[in-house]
């Protein structure tokens, strides 16, 4: 390895974020593939969001059959922001042989952040065909987590368009569950008036349904 290289897997891990932010410039500007591993290492614990978004970016100008498969590989990592990073960074390789790596597991996952990043990859990667069933598996999330994720759930769903949700959106509304039907009923609002794509969507509806109200 050369000293520069050195100095650069050094600089993505020094305490200063403006120091591991430029790094992270410089490599995305003159693209290493032997970097590749490294980018990916600092992918799973870097706290700063503007240097992960500069990682993501630096692994995009990289070849993607050199980042795909290492990707790929991060899914089964046991740090859940490694996987989250990396699904995020599928969903803007969009290479539509990672779909089959978006797996139910990952669509479930107990970490938030990597459920999220899930179903933002899925709606992008699914074929064309399995749209309906990308959004029974998705519907099964429907009253999960905090205002956030349920939004960031709600647009996943709306992304599929509406052939594709409204039938499984309006069997949520005949649960017994007032959360679930809650989120189903934001999320049909926001399929239907898209300018309503805020919090408010989510907060809105479960101001009206949540229970005892």
């Amino acid at each position: 390895m050369t000293s520069k290289k050195a100095q650069l897997i050094a600089a993505l891990i020094d305490g200063n974020e403006s120091v591991r932010l430029r790094a992270t410039l410089s490599l995305g500007s003159n693209p290493d593939p032997d970097l590749v591993g490294a980018l990916l290492e600092r992918c799973a614990v870097e706290q700063d969001f503007y240097v992960r978004d500069m990682l993501t970016w630096a692994l995009l100008r990289c070849p993607s059959d050199i980042t795909v498969p290492k990707l790929l590989a991060e899914l089964q990592s046991g740090l859940a922001q490694a996987k989250s990073q990396a699904l995020h960074t599928l969903s803007k390789i969009k290479n539509a042989s990672t779909w089959s790596a978006i797996t139910p597991s990952l669509l479930r996952d107990a970490d938030d952040e990597v459920a999220k990043s899930a179903w933002r990859a899925a709606v992008i990667l699914v074929p064309e065909g399995e749209e309906m069933a990308l959004a029974e598996a998705l519907a099964t999330q429907l009253g999960r987590g905090g205002r956030e994720t349920q939004l960031s759930l709600s647009r996943s769903l709306v992304t599929l368009g509406e052939e594709a949700v409204t039938a499984v959106l309006q069997k949520a509304t005949e649960t017994k569950d007032p959360n679930i039907i809650a989120h189903a009923r934001a999320t049909e609002r926001l399929l239907s008036e898209p300018e309503s794509g805020s919090e408010f969507a989510v907060g809105q509806v479960k101001r009206i349904f949540a229970p005892g109200q």
